[in-house]
């Protein structure tokens, strides 16, 4: 991100700060605020970092799950739980490091489980476990984050009858609504929503360590097939049975009426990763309570190199709002 982008992004923020609510909810929306610049800054810029105190970090015991905990040093603290996406190192990834002790800079009490399946690439339902044996340990209300794909064991673990009525709301950036679509999307490179369609072209040898990391759902046959993105449609659409099931295990779409907590479903409308069009296919799924926040200073679950800032004002100023969301009562 380049300086002059930064100072707009100040410009806008102050802006926002100016027109909002102050008195009691002063303080949260200007470490919203700060959160948000670093944030999509990518710690170029450290407003956050420079106001507050570093947080510890320590082990939280959890059964059968390598959870951290971080905490700062605010008197009151939010419970919160962080979903990793795609991370080989689960937890210890210094970019889930980095996202959860800001989130604890910002007046969060963050719990960050390890999810196995996202340390390999082959996402399963028993990746839903450690998520809802972390919400079972935290304090009611929880607010719960997920990231990338990792809103797929978040998602279906905030349905859990167990642990539902514990979660508040639930951010997914970057996340998905439909394992069959998303599937569809990472080998193929279509994707598709009502009348929205597109195209993102794929890197052929990352599809193909897709495949191989997820052999065991597929005969040999088959995974010629899918690491072929012009044979690979024709599979999609009649799956073998227990690829079939896993899908539909996986899918968020499938149990969102059953989730209580509101849902802030945030987007880059030309995320290279995920498509939007998931986030909207998750909201039609459960409109109510449910916000969806499409914006194109975000790629992926990062800021987009050339996003112009003062053509997204208003972009920045809804994803300012959504993180304040998370710290403000239902």
């Amino acid at each position: 991100m380049r300086q002059p982008e930064i100072v707009r992004l100040l410009s806008l923020l102050l802006a926002v700060l100016l027109v909002a609510p102050v008195a009691r909810t002063a303080g949260d929306l200007a470490l919203s605020a700060a959160f948000l610049v670093e944030f999509l800054s990518g710690g170029a810029w450290r407003p956050l970092s420079s106001l507050t105190a570093t947080p510890h970090r320590e082990p939280m015991s959890v059964p059968g799950v390598a959870v951290d905990r971080w905490i700062g040093p605010a008197i009151v603290h939010v419970p919160l739980v962080l979903v990793h996406g795609y991370s080989p190192e689960g937890k210890d990834d210094s970019r889930v490091r980095q996202a959860a002790a800001l989130l604890a800079r910002a007046g969060f009490d963050v719990a960050v489980p390890t999810i196995p399946g996202l340390t390999r690439g082959r996402l399963r339902p028993d990746d839903i476990a450690p998520v809802v044996a972390t919400l079972a340990a935290r304090a009611a209300p929880t607010v719960m984050i997920s990231v990338s794909v990792g809103a797929g064991p978040a998602l279906l673990a905030a349905a859990q009858p167990e642990v539902r009525d514990r979660v508040r709301v639930v951010l997914s950036l970057g996340g998905y609504a439909s394992a069959a679509e998303l599937l569809r999307f990472f080998l193929t490179g279509d994707f598709r929503w009502g009348s929205i369609q597109g195209h993102v072209d794929h890197d052929p040898a990352i599809v193909r360590q897709f495949v191989e990391a997820n052999a065991d759902l597929l005969d040999a046959p088959a995974r010629e097939i899918l690491a072929d993105p012009v044979r690979a449609a024709s599979v999609l659409d009649h799956p073998p049975a227990r690829l079939a099931s896993v899908l539909d295990q996986l899918s968020p779409e499938r149990v969102a009426p059953q989730i209580h907590a509101r849902l802030v479903l945030v987007h880059g409308t030309h995320d290279p990763a995920v498509p939007y069009t998931e986030s909207l296919r998750l909201a039609a799924a459960r409109p109510e309570r449910t916000s969806v926040i499409l914006v194109g200073v975000l790629a992926h679950v990062e800021a987009s190199r050339g996003a112009s800032w003062l053509s997204g004002m208003r972009e920045v100023g809804a994803l300012l709002l959504g993180v304040y969301s998370l710290s403000r009562p239902s």
